[in-house]
């Protein structure tokens, strides 16, 4: 976040956001030791979406027609059906000579 072009004031927020966070879990009457969490992306928090986004605008598909969809803080892989059959073929043209059953409503 710190290579964008914020104004100070912003960027000053932003530091002060991430810094010193922490984490304590409560289950019945049990309450855990409070643990620093040093993640950029704070699950539930208003920023965490973008955030996200922000700092994972770098990650791209490797393969030609495959898509990497972003939000929150989720990442979702999305390839073309052509490839998804091709590959179960493979996979059933594989499982044959080897002594394996690919059953057709794997399909």
């Amino acid at each position: 976040m710190a290579q964008l072009d914020l104004p100070d004031y912003v960027h000053n927020w932003l530091v002060h956001f991430f810094e010193a966070h922490s984490h304590q879990t409560k289950y019945q009457d049990e309450v855990s030791v409070m643990k620093t969490i040093s993640a950029s992306i704070v699950q539930g928090s208003t920023i965490g979406p973008a955030s996200y986004v922000v700092n994972s605008f770098d990650l791209n598909a490797i393969s030609e027609g495959n898509a990497l969809c972003k939000y929150a803080d989720d990442t979702y892989v999305i390839i073309p059906a052509v490839t998804c059959s091709d590959e179960l073929n493979h996979i059933s043209d594989w499982a044959h000579p080897n002594s394996k059953k690919f059953s057709e409503s794997m399909r």
